[in-house]
């Protein structure tokens, strides 16, 4: 008979690292009860409106997202006590020891500050451009024309899906009478 092996001294305990919580997913949860508690305390004070006619009512959908999103926080939270953890990115086109691109980050967050402050005086048309031409090219397209192009296209044909197709009028901006 062969006497159980006896992990080295250095060795972690497997109990501990059993037990340890990924604490960061708490905010998960946090963010989750948050905006599950949102959506059923807004669609509680939705008012029928346009919509008197429908059986089910404007309130449904909202309170089946709130809902959901309690359970699968409260769920989540069970599982994070319990010592469920994610498993970490792994792959061949993934580097763990690398930290994030911030400057492509800041980039975007910048564009899209720039798209909602300037989207009524310029119209979304235009704005719609920029901001589909300017993703593009933060995001690695060295093909500025063919970016604008393509923006043009994406700016243009959401205006006109939004205002024909759906009814839905978007900020004309400067082309105000023109579009």
């Amino acid at each position: 008979m062969n006497a159980p092996v006896q992990p080295p001294a250095d060795a972690p305990d497997a109990a501990k690292a059993s037990r340890k919580r990924d604490l960061a997913q708490f905010i998960v949860c946090a963010v989750m009860l948050a905006v599950g508690g949102f959506l059923i305390v807004d669609a509680l004070t939705l008012s029928a409106g346009f919509a008197k006619v429908d059986p089910v009512g404007p309130q449904l959908f909202p309170l089946v997202v709130g809902s959901g999103l309690l359970v699968l926080a409260v769920g989540l939270g069970f599982a994070i006590l319990r010592g469920s953890t994610g498993e970490a990115d792994g792959g061949e086109d993934v580097d763990l020891d690398s930290s994030g691109d911030w400057r492509t980050v800041g980039l975007l967050v910048g564009l899209f500050v720039v798209t909602i402050a300037l989207v009524d005086f310029l119209g979304w048309a235009i704005i719609g451009t920029v901001l589909f031409a300017g993703a593009a090219t933060i995001l690695g397209s060295h093909h500025w024309v063919r970016n604008i192009a393509i923006g043009a296209v994406l700016g243009f044909g959401s205006f006109y899906a939004f205002y024909v197709g759906l009814g839905i009028p978007l900020p004309a901006g400067i082309l105000d009478g023109i579009l």
